[in-house]
């Protein structure tokens, strides 16, 4: 069975900071066996950066508006770190 975007999206599409590690490698080794240049490959390399950068966030904040600091009780958030902007490693 040929590896598609779509198995890719599969496994990152509902992912979690909490399970971001365990899904990076499940995309690793889905794509493990295409070639460098392979587009189905770059795009997982991508979904696994993604990854990387969600295990130090507290969500994927794809869509929607932004949650403005000065927002009250904002300060009381354990993480406020969406995955394009993580925590410090």
């Amino acid at each position: 069975m040929a590896v598609t975007t779509d198995d890719i999206d599969a496994l990152v599409g509902p992912a979690t900071p909490h399970f971001a590690y365990q899904l990076r490698a499940r995309v690793e080794n889905l794509i493990g066996e295409l070639s460098p240049d392979h587009p189905v490959r770059r795009y997982g390399e991508e979904q696994m950066a993604l990854l990387d950068r969600l295990g130090y966030a507290s969500s994927k904040a794809e869509e929607g508006p932004r949650e403005s600091p000065d927002r009250p009780g904002w300060s009381e958030l354990p993480s406020s770190a969406p995955a394009d902007a993580p925590l410090p490693r």
